[in-house]
C-alpha cells in the first residue's frame, strides 16, 4: 500500500509518500510553500495543481489527509483552522477528481498512532516518525508531519486488517 499523506496549510504543505510493505518507508517527502503575498485563490490553485501532480507521479492507493484542530477557549486557533480547512477541501477534491481514496485524521488520532500517546508533542511525534522509517535527517516540520499522517493510516488499515481476520481456534499470528 502507498500513501501520499498531506499536512494541509495555505502557506506551507508538506507531503509525504508511504510505503507500507514491507516495513514502512518513506519513499518522498517535502513541503510546498507558498508566499502570503500571494492570492489565497492563487494559493488554492497552485495546491490543487501540486496534489494533481502528486497523485500522477506517485500512484497512491490512497491519501491520508490531517483534519484541522480548532481548539477550544482561548486556544481557539478559527483563522488558523479556516486555512488549513481550505487546503484541505483542494486535497479532497484533488483526490475526489483522480479516484483515489481519501481517510481523514485528527491531529490526536496521529500522535496516538505515531507515540502511542495523543498528547504527545510535536516533537515526540516527530522524532517517532524519523525512528520508525529510519530517516537519516529529521525532514521539515511540516513534512514530517505528513510522514506521520502516513504512518497513521498505515496502522489504521493494519488494525482493520487484522480485525477482519477471521482466527481459528489454535491460530497464532
Amino acid at each position: 500500500m502507498r500513501v501520499l499523506a498531506i499536512d494541509p496549510g495555505t502557506l506551507r504543505m508538506g507531503y509525504g509518500v508511504v510505503d507500507a510493505e514491507p516495513m514502512p518507508r518513506a519513499d518522498d517527502y517535502g513541503v510546498v510553500a507558498l508566499p502570503a503575498s500571494m492570492p489565497i485563490e492563487k494559493r488554492l490553485y497552485q495546491l490543487h495543481t501540486h496534489i494533481l501532480n502528486m497523485i500522477h507521479v506517485f500512484h497512491p492507493d490512497a491519501i491520508a489527509v490531517e483534519d484541522p484542530f480548532v481548539g477550544r477557549g482561548e486556544r481557539a486557533f478559527a483563522k488558523s483552522a479556516l486555512a488549513i480547512g481550505q487546503a484541505q477541501a483542494v486535497v479532497l477534491i484533488g483526490a475526489a477528481s483522480q479516484g483515489v481514496p481519501v481517510h481523514r485524521y485528527a491531529p490526536a488520532r496521529v500522535k496516538r498512532a505515531v507515540t502511542d500517546y495523543g498528547g504527545a508533542t510535536k516533537e515526540q511525534v516527530q522524532q517517532m516518525t524519523v525512528s520508525t522509517l529510519g530517516l537519516r535527517e529529521m525532514p521539515e516540520s511540516d513534512a514530517a508531519d505528513a510522514l506521520a499522517v502516513g504512518l497513521c493510516h498505515i496502522q489504521e488499515m493494519t488494525d482493520d486488517d487484522l480485525a477482519a481476520r477471521e482466527i481459528k481456534p489454535g491460530e497464532v499470528f
